[in-house]
């Protein structure tokens, strides 16, 4: 019972943390919209950081999961370095940091 629980909580975050990998490994998302592409952009690193810091808090304590979500960030960043026409950048970290903390937030309100 306990592996199925482990399953059941992790595999949720480790398929989401592909999905990230899988977008930051495209080189380009840009849309050619200008501040709103930045704007859009901004948001779904929020968006997508959000869910992971929801999964996280499903798995792990609190604290646990922002450093988790907070250390996935860094090397999802790290990760676009590699990728042509992308760039890791710490900014993007904080975006993502205060995702995982507004997803964190979200689930916990929800447990209640």
């Amino acid at each position: 019972m306990a592996l199925r629980r482990v399953a059941s909580d992790w595999i949720p975050v480790v398929a989401w943390a592909a999905v990230i990998f899988a977008f930051s490994s495209i080189p380009n998302l840009g849309t050619d919209l200008g501040t709103w592409d930045l704007v859009l952009r901004k948001l779904v690193h929020v968006t997508e950081y959000a869910i992971l810091g929801f999964l996280l808090a499903r798995a792990v304590p609190l604290t646990p999961a922002l450093l988790i979500g907070i250390a996935y960030a860094f090397t999802d960043e790290f990760h676009q370095t590699f990728v042509a026409g992308r760039e890791g950048a710490p900014r993007d970290v904080a975006i993502d940091a205060a995702g995982v903390a507004i997803g964190l937030l979200v689930q916990r309100r929800l447990a209640r």
